[in-house]
């Protein structure tokens, strides 16, 4: 990390606050303590050694198709903006897909933000001094950390592009989670009148992780990723997806008050609402979110005729316009990935979590419509 941008995050009244000496802590303690806490987010991106990247992980990444949508407003963004990307997040192969996305079309390498389970061993040498990741410590209370990544983030945004995964980690789920303020409240105290929010979201036709995410449902504890990695191996056998990767309007940042609670309220509420609106709705997610556990195909098909009606009304975005288009796309998909079995004419499920992991990912569309119905 170079010398000014320490000294920058020393000198801001939240840090110097705890350099006085926090709750139980004298100045050297303090002291001591914020050091350890930049020397561990220091980081290094070697852009030219990240690109080639993708030749040892093409093996993977082979095997997703990507479609970027609207990135020409990213371009613009980057021409006349400091730009900070909001994406929600689905897998780890996010990091690799959306960053090579915005290399394919030429957009200035963003930093990006990463849980610090992705910074053990040989990955995390990778993350700390080629790719430019900032290690996140997301479920830290302690103040003197929080201030320190704060000042931080504020000051890498007057330095470098950055690329945040607000939602705090993936979704175990598959819901579209709410998004964490922290890093958004650090964005806006760099004070930066040029910075923008450009949201994006990402979906794909499979989830690389689909069946170890939807088997645990919901995120117990941090698992070293070395064990991920293995995992993601193992799935990655017979997969192939698409992965749809849709960039939004600028939000602008100037007139957003970095000490008003209200106005970051509002604009993580933008913001979230930004990216669930560009979230692509395909067919996997339209046949898990119509199949009962045994359907006729003709039944499958009109149900997702009227999740379409319903997803229309919110001005989805929309991978499909009917349900015989959608049944006949994520038919073999999902067959191939053990999730359902075909008999016939008949649809049963085979694997129940799985398939409640890919139906909960509209579910933040259709709440949004059953909220406009009832303030109409």
């Amino acid at each position: 990390m170079d010398v000014d941008i320490t000294q920058a995050v020393l000198s801001r009244e939240e840090v110097a606050r705890y350099l006085r000496g926090g709750p139980g802590l004298t100045p050297d303690q303090a002291h001591e303590r914020i050091s350890a806490y930049l020397e561990e987010l220091r980081t290094t991106q070697r852009y030219s050694v990240y690109r080639a990247l993708k030749h040892p992980l093409y093996p993977i990444l082979r095997k997703i198709a990507r479609h970027p949508e609207f990135v020409e407003l990213a371009q613009a963004a980057t021409r006349s903006h400091r730009v900070v990307y909001a994406s929600n997040h689905k897998s780890h192969i996010d990091y690799l897909v959306e960053l090579l996305v915005l290399d394919d079309h030429g957009i200035r390498p963003p930093v990006i933000a990463a849980g610090i389970n992705l910074f053990n061993g040989a990955m995390g040498l990778l993350n700390r001094h080629v790719t430019g990741a900032i290690p996140i410590r997301r479920d830290s209370r302690d103040p003197a950390y929080l201030a320190t990544l704060r000042a931080y983030v504020a000051e890498l945004v007057q330095r470098h592009d950055l690329f945040l995964y607000l939602e705090g980690g993936r979704s175990y789920s598959g819901e579209f989670k709410s998004l964490k303020t922290g890093l958004l409240q650090a964005v806006v105290q760099a004070r930066r009148p040029d910075a923008v929010i450009v949201p994006v979201a990402i979906a794909y036709d499979l989830v690389l992780e689909d069946q170890a995410l939807a088997r645990q449902g919901m995120k117990r504890r941090q698992r070293r990723f070395t064990g991920e990695v293995a995992e993601m191996v193992r799935f990655a056998v017979g997969y192939e997806s698409r992965a749809f990767v849709t960039f939004g309007q600028p939000i602008p940042l100037e007139t957003v008050d970095p000490d008003s609670r209200r106005d970051l309220v509002t604009l993580t509420r933008h913001t979230r609402e930004a990216i669930g609106k560009l979230y692509k709705v395909l067919p996997t997610a339209l046949l898990a979110a119509a199949l009962r556990p045994s359907m006729p195909r003709q039944n499958l098909v009109d149900r997702i005729d009227e999740l379409l009606d319903a997803l229309r009304s919110v001005n989805a975005n929309l991978g499909v316009e009917s349900g015989y288009q959608a049944v006949e796309q994520a038919t073999g998909p999902l067959v191939a990935r053990g999730v359902i079995v075909v008999e016939g004419e008949r649809y049963r499920v085979r694997e129940r979590h799985v398939l409640r992991y890919y139906a909960r990912s509209l579910t933040h569309l259709l709440k949004a419509r059953a909220g406009s119905n009832k303030t109409s």
